[in-house]
């Protein structure tokens, strides 16, 4: 199986290359603090490490002017990889954050994109039980959207798999084709959630809602989207996380009001990333609701771009 490569993987890798080695071992010391919203919590992690993501410069000319991180030949000589369905190849990420944190890179450079590549994603949820896949948008966290990739990292790390369970905050609103459609509330992020066991009949749901809302961002290079997935035995679960903006005011802001947080998938998933110890310190209920507020659609919202859809 799959899963099992990947554990053999990690094994090597942890023994043989000294900077994923250590890095790995640093998570044990990583701080992480809970704020309560009532009746869920957002987790705040202190990860010095992630500093290249979350502060990674993104624009085009940035990304012309330096080597590709994810092509095999600009790759460290001690990460090892595990190839993928032809076309991906299995990495582990030397910067993680989790105990198991695996890139999946597009063997070919080509730039992220998941309209035609969202059946991947499926097969990777579906051949990784253990790990939940996800997905940054060129402009929505992704720390190389000139190279086509996903992530990867064991369940049970982002409150929102437990929130979705709970049904306290999701209504199910329709179900077509034996695939449901879920819709969340009164969670300050605006998400659609996608639950079923065909795999044709969720990628044909996927593709009626990014149509849906390409109409509503025409000048980007796809839609602002997050993507969390992964499976079990009832099937697979999709959450779409719709973007308003890349990074919040506070990104950019300088001296005290800079909070150096750009959210991604896991941000979005409930764990909030804080290279900076004084971020981890300073931030609280009132910025994290702020930021999201700033970067998500709200649930009345996600409502009218799913008008058409719906």
């Amino acid at each position: 199986m799959l899963t099992e490569k990947v554990k053999d993987l990690f094994t090597q890798q942890l023994s043989e290359w000294e900077l994923a080695k250590i890095n790995y071992e640093q998570l044990s010391r990583v701080r992480t603090k809970s704020v309560d919203f009532g009746n869920y919590e957002v987790l705040v992690q202190f990860n010095p490490e992630r500093i290249r993501s979350s502060a990674a410069k993104v624009d085009s000319k940035s990304i012309e002017t330096r080597p590709c991180f994810l092509c095999k030949v600009n790759r460290p000589d001690q990460q090892r990889d595990l190839p993928f369905d032809n076309n991906y190849t299995i990495l582990v990420n030397p910067f993680p954050i989790f105990h198991k944190h695996l890139t999946i890179a597009r063997n070919e450079h080509c730039d992220q994109r998941i309209r035609n590549s969202f059946p991947d994603m499926l097969k990777l949820a579906g051949e990784l039980p253990e790990f939940v896949v996800f997905y940054n948008g060129p402009q929505c966290g992704a720390s190389a959207p000139d190279h086509l990739h996903f992530q990867a990292g064991e369940k049970g790390f982002m409150p929102l798999e437990r929130d979705f369970l709970s049904r306290k905050f999701t209504e199910r609103i329709s179900v077509k084709s034996g695939i449901e459609l879920w819709l969340w509330e009164k969670y300050l992020r605006g998400i659609l959630s996608l639950r079923g066991k065909e795999m044709n009949g969720l990628i044909n749901a996927f593709e009626g809602f990014y149509g849906q809302i390409s109409c509503m961002q025409p000048d980007k290079p796809e839609p602002m989207l997050n993507i969390i997935a992964y499976s079990d035995q009832n099937g697979y679960v999709i959450h779409i996380i719709p973007r308003k903006v890349h990074r919040p005011v506070q990104f950019f802001s300088e001296g005290s009001g800079q909070i150096l947080v750009s959210p991604a998938s896991v941000d979005l998933g409930g764990v909030i990333i804080t290279p900076r110890e004084i971020d981890f310190n300073r931030i609280n209920r009132e910025e994290i609701t702020d930021i999201f507020r700033q970067v998500c659609f709200d649930e009345n919202e996600l409502l009218v771009l799913l008008k058409g859809y719906l």
